[in-house]
């Protein structure tokens, strides 16, 4: 609630600063005219396949929409576009559905409304030209429904950076991803392996349609990137010559404009980029207003390094003497090594803890392949396999993935997990074959010999527990919140689905609380921090209200 009023208090404060810059920045249409364009009439093949000339969108069998388009970057957008319009348009119904949820306020919205107007009136100051052309070319067949937010090519470019707004102004990093690169004597082969799991959780529908792309742009690198519909910059990815980006959140400070997001920024390093240099090098033109770590693999360099950035400064991680590269929440180049906020988040947050996590797991698995890598992103347990809950952010696998990757740069192979959270079987992709000199020839992207398993996780009686868990918790706190009754029945099998997880406990304490029960409140309390605490706020604020409670029985 204190991240929601403070982000209130930021709306107001801009609302009163609005100017003439944001009118400015709402009439703003890129330059196309440079650009040929043949508009697409789409076939439908059937329910989940569609083609124009050589562009396909098709969902296989794993429910991965595959989409693949080649052009001009105003082409590309209208491609992309034509394509993808029915997924592209639920997605964004789902997204501004979530935003009411978080604010139901109407006069609220009309605040946040003006605010993000304000706030990203400079953004297409700092994104590229043909960026641009290709954003305008996509946002031709957005809704008209959600004009009063935002023209469409401007509400699209504004979207594009709500992963970097949100986490600039809440200063929360939203997502608790997880990412390494291993080689040499840590690999089966020796060859590169990478994995990461992307922890942006935006709610189960958001997650639904996941987006796995094969863009072929007139100029630069081909390059394939896994993410949702409407969305052409990259948060995973890798490009015909091995390179690879994966970006992780860091601690941030707010800023007072938006500038280039951060998607933006890996999507050029993967378009432009042959290798480390020239994707550091790509890092340092651009203007970014978050802090986050680029975890960058280069099949050319067989090596990768970490380039941190944020409003301020930049920094690169190169490991020394090891064959491995791990990357969390938090910065480890020497420019952040005292750096106030980047301390606080090592401090704090769960990021260091889930970092030994990974130095754990490698010690265990040694010579790894990618069914051992898809393990260790899915791994659910907590430092010496200690149960710390399901969901619990201190674990590799935080059950709230919208995807998992594996990369095998050299071999130009790539792994994609497919739902429940990277938990559903990892489908497997041949860059050599699909960005062959023949061009795609057919609407057949994955190399199934090579997929990896399911988790039998995914069938067991623990996760069905743990998915009545969450849809419980929704009702749990719902009732603290309305001051409903609930049955001991209730929670006796609520604690049952997920019993060692501390925030079970600690809500189930806030309800007794609420109920004016303080005595079972503080035994909840109790209970609560006795259990594995995701951070050092959490803990605080679990103590707090045991002090709270104990208070109210003298």
């Amino acid at each position: 609630m204190k991240s929601c009023n403070r982000l209130f208090i930021h709306t107001i404060f801009a609302f009163i600063l609005t100017s003439c810059g944001v009118s400015k920045s709402l009439h703003h249409l890129p330059d196309i005219r440079q650009y040929s364009l043949e508009v697409p009439k789409v076939t439908r093949i059937s329910d989940t396949t569609f083609s124009y000339n050589q562009n396909y969108l098709t969902r296989n069998k794993q429910q991965l929409w595959e989409l693949y388009i080649k052009g001009n970057p105003l082409q590309l957008g209208y491609n992309n576009g034509a394509l993808t319009q029915h997924l592209m348009q639920k997605q964004e119904e789902i997204f501004f559905s979530k935003v009411e949820g978080f604010v139901p306020s109407k006069f609220k919205q009309k605040l946040l409304n003006s605010f993000l107007k304000w706030y990203g009136r400079k953004m297409y100051l700092n994104v590229r030209e043909d960026y641009q052309a290709e954003l305008y070319g996509l946002s031709q067949y957005s809704s008209d429904r959600y004009d009063f937010i935002a023209p469409r090519y401007l509400r699209n470019l504004y979207l594009h950076g709500a992963h970097d707004i949100g986490h600039a102004l809440q200063d929360l990093a939203m997502v608790g991803c997880t990412s390494l690169a291993v080689w040499n004597e840590n690999t089966e082969d020796g060859d590169m392996l990478i994995g990461r799991n992307f922890d942006f959780y935006v709610g189960d529908d958001f997650a639904r349609n996941k987006m796995v792309e094969f863009v072929e742009p007139e100029e630069g690198i081909p390059y394939m990137s896994v993410s949702w519909p409407g969305m052409i910059g990259v948060v995973s990815g890798m490009n015909k010559k091995g390179l690879t980006v994966t970006i992780n959140a860091g601690k941030s400070k707010i800023p007072l404009t938006a500038k280039t997001p951060i998607s933006f920024v890996t999507r050029e390093i993967l378009q432009y980029a042959q290798n480390i240099d020239e994707a550091i090098a790509i890092a340092h033109k651009r203007k970014v207003f978050v802090s986050e770590s680029i975890l960058v693999g280069s099949a050319e360099d067989k090596n990768a390094v970490i380039i941190e950035v944020s409003p301020k400064k930049i920094g690169v991680y190169k490991v020394q003497n090891t064959s491995k590269v791990l990357c969390t929440n938090h910065f480890q180049s020497d420019v952040y090594k005292s750096d106030e906020r980047n301390e606080k988040q090592m401090k704090e947050s769960h990021s260091v803890y889930r970092y030994e996590k990974l130095q754990e797991l490698l010690q265990e698995n040694k010579k790894l392949n990618p069914e051992k890598m898809a393990a260790i992103l899915r791994d659910r347990s907590g430092l010496k396999n200690e149960k710390i809950g399901y969901g619990n952010e201190k674990a590799l696998n935080q059950l709230l993935a919208h995807h998992a990757v594996i990369f095998s740069p050299q071999k130009k192979l790539v792994w994609v997990s497919s739902n429940p959270y990277q938990l559903g079987e990892f489908v497997c992709y041949d860059l050599n074959e699909i960005f062959s000199d023949k061009g795609l020839q057919r609407n057949d992207f994955s190399k199934s010999a090579l997929n990896i398993a399911r988790d039998p996780f995914a069938d067991s009686q623990e996760f069905k527990n743990y998915e009545e868990y969450r849809m419980l918790t929704a009702k749990l706190n719902d009732a603290i919140h309305k001051k409903e009754i609930l049955t001991d029945a209730f929670l006796t099998h609520y604690q049952s689905l997920n019993p060692d997880f501390w925030k079970v406990y600690f809500l189930i304490g806030k309800y007794y609380f609420d109920q004016k029960e303080y005595s079972k409140a503080k035994t909840e309390f109790e209970k609560a921090l006795n259990k594995e605490i995701t951070t050092v706020p959490d803990q605080k604020e679990v103590e707090k209200y045991l002090k709270k409670a104990v208070k109210k029985l003298k």
